[in-house]
């Protein structure tokens, strides 16, 4: 390719890129899929990827918890604007394991979460300087952690926020836009669950950047420990609503609480949402809890995935 037809694409490509986010409420909602995703590493409790049952018949994400723009160089724990560090267990969930696990069961994919609830058990804020030095920041930050342990793409999880919705989508759409279109990631997701502000920040970024997100891995069981597995049906069909066209999974937490939806209740109303043809996939919080479980959950939910085939 020569170099004015080098400088043609590129000058096109942010164009069809919007124009492609622009009509991302229009496609086709999900139908049932075999996805599997575990989040890992946050807990620091050494469990590791070869501690969690894998079966081969579904695909299977594994997804590093967190990245986060924060330094604890500083007390508390303050913003760097883009500049992001580890801090998943990366001690044991090394970069020679990432190629272990992938190496070793070829429907292994490997992603990375940014941002998280708390880091040193303070907030973690998404809190910019400016947009372009945000971008710019967290291109070259995460590009060097994904290229080091050969990472698949990443997922958003930002829950608090200081700047607008307008701000959010703008920042996250042209982090992954600009990682997808040089080749870093393949694939990337975003985590909301149903609180108002969080909603505003994730369906601004999802109308405006849509086409280059390829799943939502919301929080359902954020809702109450009294749902009912009809109420869980209902709620998922409310994001249907909220992100049209969305691969949306749905999910349950495997820590030790009593304010979250029941795993059985979350378990039930995934069997309803696979009979009605929606369900995209299923997410875990956490392989750090699921250890002391003998990962029964996740073994579960793996089987009731493998049913619906591969797509």
């Amino acid at each position: 390719m020569g170099s004015s037809t080098k400088l043609l694409a590129a000058a096109l490509l942010p164009a069809l890129l919007m124009m492609m986010a622009f009509h991302a409420p229009t496609m086709a909602a999900a139908s049932n899929s075999n996805l599997f995703r575990d989040y890992i590493g946050a807990i620091y409790n050494g469990v590791k990827f070869t501690d969690v049952p894998i079966d081969p018949k579904v695909r299977f994400d594994f997804i590093l918890a967190f990245v986060i723009d924060y330094t604890t160089a500083t007390e508390p724990p303050s913003p760097t604007n883009g500049q992001f560090n580890i801090f998943w267990q990366n001690t044991v969930l090394t970069s020679s394991a990432v190629a272990s696990i992938k190496r070793s069961n070829p429907n292994v994919r490997v992603a990375v979460s940014l941002g998280g609830a708390t880091v040193n058990d303070r907030p973690v804020f998404f809190n910019i300087t400016s947009v372009d030095s945000w971008v710019r920041n967290a291109v070259t930050s995460l590009t060097a952690i994904v290229t080091e342990y050969n990472l698949d793409g990443i997922d958003i999880d930002y829950e608090q926020f200081q700047a607008d919705p307008e701000t959010f989508a703008d920042c996250i759409g042209r982090l992954v836009t600009t990682l997808k279109s040089n080749g870093v990631i393949k694939l990337a997701s975003i985590a909301p669950y149903d609180n108002a502000d969080v909603q505003r920040h994730y369906q601004a970024l999802w109308r405006k950047y849509g086409a280059v997100i390829d799943y939502i891995n919301f929080q359902f069981y954020a809702y109450s420990a009294t749902t009912t597995v009809a109420q869980y049906v209902n709620f998922f069909d409310n994001q249907i609503v909220n992100y049209p066209g969305g691969n949306i999974l749905a999910s349950f937490t495997t820590a030790p609480t009593t304010a979250s939806v029941p795993i059985n209740t979350s378990l039930t109303a995934c069997q309803t949402l696979q009979s009605q043809g929606k369900l995209y996939g299923i997410f875990i919080w956490a392989a750090d809890h699921s250890r002391s479980q003998g990962f029964k959950y996740d073994t579960q939910a793996q089987e009731l995935l493998a049913n619906a085939g591969t797509y």
